[in-house]
Protein backbone atom coordinates (compact mmCIF):
# COMPACT_ATOMS: atom_id res chain seq x y z
CA UNK A 1 0.00 0.00 0.00
CA UNK A 2 1.26 3.11 -1.20
CA UNK A 3 -0.09 6.74 0.60
CA UNK A 4 0.36 10.38 -1.69
CA UNK A 5 0.10 13.40 -0.27
CA UNK A 6 0.30 16.57 -2.67
CA UNK A 7 1.10 19.76 -1.36
CA UNK A 8 2.44 23.12 -3.32
CA UNK A 9 -1.07 24.07 -5.14
CA UNK A 10 -1.94 27.38 -5.17
CA UNK A 11 -3.01 30.66 -7.28
CA UNK A 12 -0.13 31.83 -9.62
CA UNK A 13 -0.29 34.76 -12.38
CA UNK A 14 0.54 34.16 -15.93
CA UNK A 15 4.23 33.11 -16.34
CA UNK A 16 4.64 32.46 -12.61
CA UNK A 17 6.38 29.40 -11.51
CA UNK A 18 5.25 27.06 -8.45
CA UNK A 19 6.34 23.47 -7.39
CA UNK A 20 4.42 20.82 -6.48
CA UNK A 21 5.53 18.35 -4.48
CA UNK A 22 3.87 14.49 -3.21
CA UNK A 23 5.48 12.79 -0.48
CA UNK A 24 4.71 9.03 -0.61
CA UNK A 25 4.23 6.26 3.12
CA UNK A 26 5.53 2.78 2.75
CA UNK A 27 8.57 1.34 1.95
CA UNK A 28 8.01 0.18 -1.49
CA UNK A 29 8.38 3.70 -3.20
CA UNK A 30 11.43 3.18 -5.12
CA UNK A 31 9.10 0.15 -6.56
CA UNK A 32 7.12 2.46 -8.30
CA UNK A 33 6.62 4.89 -11.58
CA UNK A 34 5.55 7.71 -10.51
CA UNK A 35 3.16 10.66 -12.42
CA UNK A 36 1.66 14.17 -12.19
CA UNK A 37 -1.86 14.20 -13.99
CA UNK A 38 -4.26 17.21 -14.02
CA UNK A 39 -7.85 17.43 -14.50
CA UNK A 40 -9.39 20.79 -15.30
CA UNK A 41 -13.38 21.20 -15.05
CA UNK A 42 -15.65 18.90 -17.45
CA UNK A 43 -12.30 17.40 -19.17
CA UNK A 44 -10.33 14.52 -18.72
CA UNK A 45 -7.73 13.68 -16.21
CA UNK A 46 -4.65 13.28 -18.28
CA UNK A 47 -0.66 12.66 -17.65
CA UNK A 48 1.61 15.83 -17.62
CA UNK A 49 4.98 14.27 -16.45
CA UNK A 50 6.11 11.00 -15.68
CA UNK A 51 9.45 9.42 -14.51
CA UNK A 52 10.53 5.80 -14.01
CA UNK A 53 11.79 4.42 -10.43
CA UNK A 54 15.52 5.49 -10.36
CA UNK A 55 14.15 8.90 -12.07
CA UNK A 56 16.52 8.61 -14.85
CA UNK A 57 13.75 8.29 -17.49
CA UNK A 58 11.29 11.14 -17.79
CA UNK A 59 7.93 11.80 -20.03
CA UNK A 60 6.06 14.78 -20.75
CA UNK A 61 3.02 15.95 -22.38
CA UNK A 62 3.88 18.67 -24.93
CA UNK A 63 1.73 20.97 -23.68
CA UNK A 64 3.87 21.40 -20.66
CA UNK A 65 6.92 20.08 -22.21
CA UNK A 66 10.36 22.95 -21.49
CA UNK A 67 8.29 24.63 -19.06
CA UNK A 68 7.83 21.44 -16.49
CA UNK A 69 9.99 19.04 -15.00
CA UNK A 70 9.70 16.00 -13.10
CA UNK A 71 11.75 14.57 -10.58
CA UNK A 72 11.94 12.43 -7.65
CA UNK A 73 14.14 11.69 -4.05
CA UNK A 74 14.05 8.21 -3.66
CA UNK A 75 15.47 8.69 -0.16
CA UNK A 76 12.76 11.31 0.90
CA UNK A 77 10.13 9.11 -0.83
CA UNK A 78 8.92 12.58 -2.69
CA UNK A 79 8.36 13.26 -6.24
CA UNK A 80 7.92 16.69 -7.58
CA UNK A 81 6.58 19.04 -10.38
CA UNK A 82 8.44 22.23 -11.36
CA UNK A 83 6.03 23.91 -13.45
CA UNK A 84 7.68 27.60 -15.25
CA UNK A 85 5.79 30.07 -17.53
CA UNK A 86 2.40 29.10 -16.31
CA UNK A 87 -0.82 29.37 -18.90
CA UNK A 88 -4.29 30.19 -18.00
CA UNK A 89 -4.75 27.12 -19.54
CA UNK A 90 -2.40 25.21 -17.11
CA UNK A 91 -5.22 25.65 -14.52
CA UNK A 92 -6.52 22.17 -13.23
CA UNK A 93 -6.17 19.83 -10.42
CA UNK A 94 -3.33 18.13 -10.32
CA UNK A 95 -3.04 14.70 -8.73
CA UNK A 96 0.12 12.33 -7.74
CA UNK A 97 0.08 9.28 -8.98
CA UNK A 98 1.47 5.80 -8.67
CA UNK A 99 1.94 2.54 -10.93
CA UNK A 100 4.61 -0.03 -11.33
CA UNK A 101 3.86 0.69 -15.39
CA UNK A 102 3.07 4.15 -15.85
CA UNK A 103 6.38 5.28 -17.64
CA UNK A 104 5.57 2.97 -20.66
CA UNK A 105 1.58 3.92 -20.78
CA UNK A 106 1.03 6.67 -18.90
CA UNK A 107 -3.12 6.53 -18.76
CA UNK A 108 -5.36 6.33 -15.86
CA UNK A 109 -5.42 2.71 -16.13
CA UNK A 110 -2.21 2.16 -15.08
CA UNK A 111 -2.30 4.10 -11.77
CA UNK A 112 -2.31 1.75 -8.95
CA UNK A 113 -2.63 4.70 -6.36
CA UNK A 114 -3.43 7.85 -6.02
CA UNK A 115 -3.31 11.59 -4.33
CA UNK A 116 -5.73 13.58 -3.47
CA UNK A 117 -5.04 15.96 -5.85
CA UNK A 118 -4.29 19.73 -5.65
CA UNK A 119 -5.48 22.96 -7.09
CA UNK A 120 -3.66 24.89 -9.31
CA UNK A 121 -5.09 28.25 -10.37
CA UNK A 122 -3.50 30.50 -13.29
CA UNK A 123 -4.65 34.10 -13.71
CA UNK A 124 -3.96 35.73 -16.81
Amino acid sequence: QVQLVESGGGLVQAGGSLRLSCAASGRTFSNYGMAWFRQAPGKERRSVAVINRSGSSTYYADSVKGRFTISRDNAKNTVYLQMNSLKPEDTAVYFCAAGPNIIVEPTVANVYYWGQGTQVTVSS
